[in-house]
């Protein structure tokens, strides 16, 4: 098969960025492996006195994407905090190159987790087992486990197996596998819809009419007659129809030249508890 890569993609291939290894590096990742088809060893120097990357060396067996994400990755990292090395997505690495085959993301991916591993190497963070992509093996051709699909599936929001293949190789052999992938992802979906239902604020029950007109005699009472009657005034409430709410000034409020403002104060209120959609209508007496 033809693959579509970019200039950049052949350029990093044919005239790869450092590479090497690093004599007695600060840090070193290594990931995959060579009976499985891709490996990449990643060596850093950091500067010590500023926090950056001051070197980045890399060897890697694979094909010329893997090749030219690497050379690519390398050339990101230098000069970087760890912590901004840390901040580089796989997809940052592909974009650097203009882009990669869908088929080919896998690449970007393992580049991802050995720069990961080396600044853990760096730091002296012993990853837990089971933070580890040991696990049972999923995908035997290339020797996938199920915590590398499951880490993959979350941090690049896969949705289909043709994608879990493309970015972790797994299913991409006999296919045997391809049922137990998908048992994986229907899980990790599942999780994510449970997740982002649960983050939705929950929907406010619509109020019944007799609520609200319940509601609205309420505010009427406690929240605006009490400060019509401060200055001898009152309204009745005389009718509520649909959205509009009919009331009658009287008292010293009848009549008075602020009334409008008052009327207007009254809407806003009425608004703010009850509903945005509510009107006021004033009645002549």
């Amino acid at each position: 098969m033809a693959w579509d890569y970019t200039d950049l993609v052949k350029e990093h291939f044919f005239s790869p960025r450092n590479v090497g290894k690093i004599e007695n590096p600060d840090g070193r990742g290594e990931v995959g492996s060579i009976a499985c088809g891709d490996a990449l060893s990643l060596t850093l120097k950091v500067d010590r006195a500023t926090g950056r990357i001051a070197e980045a060396k890399f060897q890697t067996f694979g094909c010329g994407s893997a090749i030219a994400s690497s050379s690519m990755l390398t050339e990101m990292v230098k000069g970087k905090t760890l912590e901004e090395a840390l901040a580089i997505t796989n997809q940052d690495i592909a974009a650097a190159l203009g882009g990669l085959p869908a088929e080919k993301m896998h690449c970007s991916v393992m580049g991802r987790e050995a720069l990961e591993a080396a600044i853990n190497d760096y730091r002296g963070v012993k990853v837990k087992a089971e933070e580890k992509d040991e696990g049972r093996i999923v995908c035997n051709c290339f020797g996938i486990a199920e915590g590398k699909i499951r880490r993959v599936i979350r941090e690049d929001n896969l949705r289909t197996v043709e994608d879990v293949t493309n970015y972790t190789k797994a299913g991409g052999g006999c296919g045997s596998c391809i049922a137990q992938i998908e048992e994986i992802l229907d899980d990790e979906l599942g999780k994510k819809a449970a997740a982002e239902a649960a983050a939705q604020p929950a929907r406010k029950r619509a109020r019944t009419n007799l609520e609200r007109i319940n509601l609205i005699q309420e505010v009427l009472d406690n929240e605006v007659r009490p400060i019509l009657q401060k200055d001898s005034g009152d309204l009745d409430l005389v009718d509520i129809d649909g959205h509009s709410v009919k009331i009658r000034m009287v008292g010293h409020c009848s009549g008075c030249r602020a009334a409008g403002l008052t009327t207007g104060w009254i809407e806003d209120k009425l608004r703010e508890i009850v509903d945005p959609n509510l009107s006021l209508e004033v009645l002549e007496e």
